[in-house]
């Protein structure tokens, strides 16, 4: 076999793929693309060439679904990806004009998925200090590599027939890819000045294909960790996603909080870190154990899809003792508690969720949820729990108890095997009672028996707190275990608390239309006394202490925080 030349092309120095490299892209089911979009390149005589993630994950051997194309001379990207569209049956071209790219969506060979391909002519790029945004330039192949924001992902294959698969490397990503190693292509202080997202993109690659950052670029993005604060949130919060649907997440958070960039966008997540003795006693860094309970979800929800399923519960496991530091207590004695960190945690999910600009709707409700209900199942493993623990246990979280209970096994992290069999055995007790209760009460997705319709119709009202009232009393009633979860049961219960219900509304009604302006704040106190609490049966004391509630609850609300 003839020995591999190299030959240059402007600066830059290309050779051969390696043989088994160019086996390995000729198995690709994007490989006939490839050949395809090279041959029109050299027919109308526009350099191109597969850039980036693609060449990267060729060497990796990893699946590649999104392929970029660089092509050299002003607005070739655009004009190829529009020959491409044509030459493949008139696809749509996405053609974003400021940008000089172009984008075309083509189905997988075995239509299960679909390749986007995303092309754009070589450019040379500047940046401002106040600004990520590139001042853009036309550029040469060589410029567009030096642009690139690490060296295994400056690498080239040039698609042209008559020079196919030859690898245009200048900043050796082909070693760097071997030693498993992050480094910028020039001068990472320059780089992250110009760039700082390329910061967090470091930590996440690392994650997502345990690669080490190289010491002289961690020095860099330790020096210019401030520069993340001209960034965007949806950028940041895009690259945290990615970091949480990683094999091991723990590596990019890790490398993010000793750089000192985690502080600067997740102070929360930071103020977890540490460990405090007193008295002999002394509480586990929860950071850290944080991050092992978000790898064990990563790893038990490996075959799950991450961007729109399992990532939200990996949220929740990074989310689960964010109140921690808020509500940690010494006790003599006792040593170190932590009381009402899940509900505090809770409340903390939707101001996170607003900041980050993740969606506020039922994926942030399914976060909250299993934030506030991930320590109630260690609660209930003592065999001496009674069914109704059970039953509100299986009411609160519906279809999502199989995620809970998936949530409260990862959060073992004890380093004694013994301890950790221990407590697998009492979930899997407790999974095997939630089952016969289950199976006897039909809790899980639970709707009232009776319902807000034939309530209205048989007590002849409309619709209103005292509806609401009998529902709550009838659920409250199921879940105790008072009655079945039957129809024929809930209406003989509503026909024995109407009057009480009734009753209980009036006041509500009255209390309600009673109150002005910055008084109404105390409804919330008011509804709650009047759908669970104790009532005195005289209207007037019962008034009176309402009206009481009324004081208490606005009282509170001045307190300062």
């Amino acid at each position: 076999m003839a020995p591999a030349t190299t030959r240059t092309i402007m600066t830059v120095t290309v050779r051969p793929l390696p043989l088994r490299i160019q086996e390995r892209l000729a198995s690709r089911p994007y490989a006939p693309l490839l050949r395809r979009i090279g041959e029109l390149g050299q027919q109308h005589e526009i350099p191109v060439y597969a850039v980036g993630g693609v060449v990267r994950d060729l060497f990796l051997d990893r699946p590649t679904t999104d392929i970029d194309f660089v092509t050299v001379g002003p607005g070739t990207g655009i004009r190829l990806a529009r020959l491409v569209a044509r030459a493949l049956g008139g696809r749509t071209v996405h053609v974003y004009e400021n940008f000089g790219t172009a984008a075309i969506r083509v189905p997988t060979p075995d239509r299960s998925g679909v390749f986007v391909l995303e092309f754009v002519a070589a450019r040379r790029e500047s940046y401002r200090k106040d600004s990520r945004k590139p001042i853009v330039e036309d550029g040469t192949l060589d410029d567009d590599l030096r642009r690139r924001d690490f060296t295994i992902n400056a690498m080239a294959i040039d698609l042209w027939p008559s020079r196919w698969g030859t690898l245009i490397d200048p900043f050796h990503g082909r070693r760097d890819l071997r030693q498993r190693l992050l480094r910028t292509p020039l001068d990472p202080r320059q780089t992250f000045e110009d760039d700082p997202l390329r910061m967090i993109r470091a930590a996440r690659f690392a994650a997502q294909l345990n690669f080490r950052v190289e010491p002289d670029t961690f020095a860099a993005m330790r020096e210019k960790a401030h520069r993340v604060e001209i960034l965007s949130q949806e950028r940041i919060t895009d690259e945290l996603q990615k970091i949480l649907c990683a094999p091991q997440p723990s590596i990019g958070f890790k490398i993010l909080e000793s750089t000192g960039i985690l502080a600067r966008i997740f102070p929360e997540l930071v103020a977890l870190k540490g460990v405090e003795t007193i008295d002999g006693h002394r509480h586990k860094d929860n950071f850290y154990h944080t991050l092992q309970v978000v790898d064990n979800v990563a790893r038990m929800t490996a075959d799950r899809p991450c961007e729109d399923d399992a990532v939200w519960l990996r949220w929740a496991a990074l989310l689960h003792d964010i109140a921690k530091p808020a509500t940690k207590r010494f006790v003599p004695g006792t040593g170190w508690t932590f009381h009402g960190h899940e509900d505090l945690g809770a409340r903390m999910v939707p101001r996170i969720f607003r900041r980050f600009k993740l969606p506020m709707d039922e994926r942030m409700a399914y976060v909250q949820k299993l934030v506030r209900l991930h320590h109630r199942p260690v609660a209930l493993v003592d065999e001496q729990v009674t069914d109704s623990a059970i039953r509100r246990l299986l009411f609160e979280a519906g279809d999502d108890l199989e995620d809970l209970m998936l949530l409260v096994r990862a959060d073992i992290t004890s380093k004694n095997p013994r301890r950790v069999r221990r407590y697998l055995e009492a979930f899997d007790r407790l999974e095997a009672r939630m089952a016969e209760v289950e199976e006897k009460d039909r809790i899980r997705n639970f709707q009232p028996p009776v319902d807000g319709e034939e309530i209205m119709r048989t007590l002849g009202i409309g619709e209103g707190v005292a509806v609401g009232i009998i529902k709550e009393a009838i659920k409250e009633a199921i879940l105790e275990g008072r009655i079945p979860n039957e129809h024929d049961a809930a209406f003989q219960y509503m026909m024995e608390i109407k009057d009480e219900a009734l009753r209980r509304a009036a006041l509500f009604e009255e209390m309600a239309a009673s109150l002005k302006g910055p008084e109404r704040r105390a409804l919330g106190a008011i509804k709650e006394v009047i759908f669970k609490g104790e009532l005195p049966a005289d209207r007037e004391e019962a008034l009176a202490y309402l009206h009481r509630v009324k004081e208490e609850a606005l009282a509170q609300a001045e307190e300062p925080a």
